[in-house]
């Protein structure tokens, strides 16, 4: 049994797409485990959506359900278990019969355990096919959740949440009209990693750092989310997508959120989205600076348009905005956000630079991956007689202070506070929409112009000198690299 986190409640997990190469890769690996730390009760029961017709043992014999164990090894007990309590439904996600089906069936799994258990419907699709999808879960009552008590009946959906400000706004009001706010889980597994989770902790119950979180101590804020990989045969997701809807608007506008909000009244659930949401709120939507010059720059991978089949792309692979957040509190702080495919190396982080006069400037920097930890930027004297400064790190990292203790990954966390009804690290409709908001004049400016300005760049590029046009005016980066290619 898992010590920190008390047994769950039986539940039924829905999963739509269940053959996908989410659910393989990562939700059933992540159900293998809450199973092994005992989390989910073992009455819990996991329903497969699938267009095609199979059995549990056909679907788990092709997923390596124990790839992140110590030594890749299954417990065969938790996977019997997990095998037993799998159950596969052929369905046609077009056809209004088949949601009436599928509500017996989950009625029939209660009658038969004897009790009331939450349903969780995990969308594992095409964030396309959310609407239809889900207007036909409404017209077979499925938002309903159990018929004989008072068990919940919730909804996971993955980013993005919408294709514009328009769509999201659509959206949200479809479902809506199925799903109350309180059902809905808007999926961002970054917000589940242990280093976002921490930095609230790390602001808050840390004076030394609260005390100088201001624009009259901090100079700049970047943040980052580069990947070495390009996109990986997903031609079909990611061309009308790019990476700034794929990662600005939803992943690194969230993480904006936490690390430049205010202190939450109380550390619950309401209290934290309703500092997200006002600092969202706050956050100028990209523009011109005040020479005229727009503050985003959009580049693609060579070889990309050759993947796609499509050699008039203009979809990006790398997306950079500047913006700055409105309040008294940041007013003016330039704000760097940046990512992209094909670059150099894979790191997410934010780095807080902090005021330094004429010196470099002290940076704090959250790595959220791949090395998850904290580090610390300070200037030392260098040893020997003259009074030579240089930088010295100072470095905490969860996989050294915690090694006795694995951490549940991203996935496993998502689970586990939707079935807990906690939405903490999920995003509300209003932050999505304010999210939404800040993007879209980048959005529509990019659509006039076409491929105006799309900066070509060789895969394995640095994606510091790429986003470096917008390190202007009083920004110091001085440990960027030199050069474009």
């Amino acid at each position: 049994m898992a010590s920190d986190v008390t047994a769950l409640d039986p539940s039924i997990i829905v999963i739509f797409g269940i053959t996908g190469d989410l659910s393989k890769r990562y939700l059933l690996p992540a159900l293998y485990h809450l199973f092994k730390v005992g989390l989910l009760d073992e009455r819990s029961v996991i329903v497969g959506i699938s267009r095609r017709d199979m059995t549990a043992a056909q679907l788990l014999d092709g997923v390596e359900l124990c790839h992140e164990e110590p030594n890749g090894v299954c417990d065969p007990d938790v996977e019997k278990r997990l095998r037993n309590q799998t159950r596969m439904v052929q369905m046609d996600l077009g056809d209004q019969q088949g949601y009436h089906h599928l509500h017996e069936l989950l009625d029939g799994i209660e009658a038969e355990a004897g009790i009331c258990m939450n349903r969780l419907y995990y969308l594992s699709i095409p964030p396309v096919v959310y609407e239809p999808i889900v207007g036909l879960m409404g017209q077979a009552s499925l938002q309903n959740g159990c018929q004989h008590g008072s068990a919940a009946s919730r909804l996971l959906v993955e980013k993005p949440f919408g294709y514009d400000t328009s769509s999201a706004s659509t959206l949200i009001d479809s479902i809506g009209a199925v799903f109350k706010e309180d059902q809905l889980f808007r999926i961002d597994h970054y917000l589940a990693k242990e280093t976002v989770q921490n930095i609230l902790t790390f602001r808050f119950d840390n004076p030394i750092f609260e005390a100088i979180w201001d624009k009259d101590h901090i100079e700049h804020i970047e943040i980052i989310a580069s990947e070495q990989i390009g996109i990986m045969g997903r031609a079909v997701f990611y061309e009308p997508l790019g990476a700034l809807r794929d990662f600005i608007q939803s992943h690194l506008l969230q993480l904006l959120a936490i690390v430049t909000m205010d202190k939450p009244a109380q550390m619950d659930s309401d209290h934290i989205h309703e500092m997200k949401q006002q600092l969202l709120d706050t956050v100028r939507p990209v523009g011109q600076d005040a020479q005229g010059v727009f503050d985003a720059l959009r580049g693609q991978y060579q070889g990309y348009r050759e993947e796609v089949d499509n050699m008039q792309s203009v979809t990006e692979t790398f997306a950079a905005i500047r913006t700055t957040i409105d309040n008294d509190r940041w007013r003016n702080v330039p704000i760097i956000i940046w990512t992209g495919k094909g670059l150099g190396e894979k790191r997410t982080e934010i780095i807080v630079a902090f005021r330094n006069g004429l010196r470099p400037p002290n940076r704090l920097r959250f790595r959220i991956s791949p090395s998850e930890g904290i580090e610390v930027e300070l200037l030392a004297k260098k040893p020997g007689y003259a009074t030579e400064l240089e930088p010295a790190i100072m470095d905490f990292s969860y996989d050294d202070s915690f090694e006795d203790h694995r951490h549940p990954n991203a996935y496993e966390r998502v689970l586990v506070d939707a079935i807990r009804g906690d939405h903490t690290l999920f995003a509300t409709s209003h932050e999505v929409m304010a999210a939404w908001q800040v993007v879209q004049p980048v959005l529509d400016a990019w659509q006039r112009d076409g491929g105006n300005g799309l900066i070509e760049y060789a895969q394995g590029h640095d994606g510091e000198p790429l986003a470096r046009p917008l390190f202007k005016g009083s920004i110091s980066n001085d440990q960027t690299t030199e050069g474009a290619s």
